[in-house]
């Protein structure tokens, strides 16, 4: 069972969003071409979808200003420009995307006290989404991840699949993908390689 999994690939992270990536919108095409002619068995997409007090935005924090640190749950924290907000057309998947095609969606970041980058459960591991247990009823034996943001909650999620779905084979679709912050990309997809995540592109997939 082969299975592609998209990340957050939102209004609120491309050009206009409130936090947006850099050229995020220009995973859409490659996207929806994995989608279409990747020859994939299952399709899901993760998408943030946060109360509007959630303790990641800086908004919360008297005193604080977005990408300043800050801590939640116990831990260091980036706080974000309120972002994917719950119902907002900023939580909403980007309109060129083929949301027609998927299969189920993952929503995370829902607890306010704690922040999720990752697909599969929070960033302090205490609470699992659910998609790990999805995946496994479904059979699946080989997961593609791309999305946005590369070097936050794609790299999160591919960590934590490799991790929770054992025996399932995970790669990583770079130019399906873009990050915020160009060493923190470098060091994401080091990091994944250096933990046996297969690093491809979307022609691999695609044979074009």
């Amino acid at each position: 069972m082969k299975a592609l999994l998209l990340i957050d690939i939102q209004n609120g992270f491309c050009p206009g969003g409130n936090l947006a990536v850099a050229d995020g919108d220009r995973v859409v095409p490659i996207a929806n071409a994995l989608i279409d002619n990747g020859g994939y068995d299952l399709i899901v997409a993760s998408q943030d979808w946060h109360p509007s007090d959630h303790g990641s935005f800086a908004s919360q924090h008297p005193g604080k200003k977005p990408f300043e640190m800050g801590e939640l749950s116990g831990k260091p924290q980036v706080l974000w420009p309120d972002h994917c907000v719950q119902g907002t057309s900023d939580a909403e998947f980007h309109p060129d995307l083929n949301t027609e095609a998927f299969d189920y969606i993952q929503q995370k970041g829902e607890n306010p006290a704690v922040d999720s980058y990752s697909a599969f459960r929070d960033n302090d591991q205490f609470a699992a989404t659910g998609l790990s247990d999805y995946l496994e009823r479904q059979g699946v034996t080989l997961l593609d991840i791309c999305g946005l943001a590369t070097d936050y909650c794609v790299s999160f999620s591919v960590i934590d699949a490799l991790e929770m779905l054992p025996g399932v084979k995970v790669r990583f679709i770079e130019d399906a993908s873009r990050g915020i912050d160009p060493d923190g990309i470098k060091k994401a997809i080091s990091t994944m390689r250096e933990k046996g995540v297969v690093v491809i592109n979307s022609n691999d997939i695609l044979g074009v």
